[in-house]
């Protein structure tokens, strides 16, 4: 069964850090350029963050430029995001699936993990 599994979530106060993980099972996604996205209570999911098999490109949201980055280590089925100086705003699901690296949007529609809440307090 191939399946995608997020971790690393939980409550921090504004201004705070976390870093989120997540690892693929059942296949490998190593060629794949890899994505995060969100979604915060009432709202629609919504990119976060990409990058490419080889780490060597990725793009952000305007929302989290500059705070947020994207890794990967080449071969790996793993990814990461380093989320730094955390807002209020940042509080939402958080799950990574293959995405397209041009138009920043989901390989496929239905392929999800369980994401991770990450809370972020005032």
């Amino acid at each position: 069964q191939v399946r995608l599994e997020e971790s690393g979530g939980g409550l921090v106060q504004a201004g705070g850090s976390l870093r989120l993980s997540c690892a693929a099972s059942g296949r490998t996604f190593s060629s794949y350029t890899m994505g995060w996205f969100r979604q915060a209570p009432g709202k629609e999911r919504e990119f976060v963050a990409a990058i490419t098999w080889d780490g060597e490109v990725t793009k952000y949201s305007d929302a989290v430029k500059g705070r947020f980055t994207i890794s990967r280590e080449r071969g790996a089925n793993t990814v990461h995001l380093e989320m730094n100086s955390l807002k209020p705003e940042d509080t939402a699901i958080y799950y990574c699936t293959p995405a397209s690296i041009i138009t920043l949007e989901p390989q496929w529609s239905d392929f999800w993990g369980q994401g991770t809440q990450v809370t972020v307090s005032s």
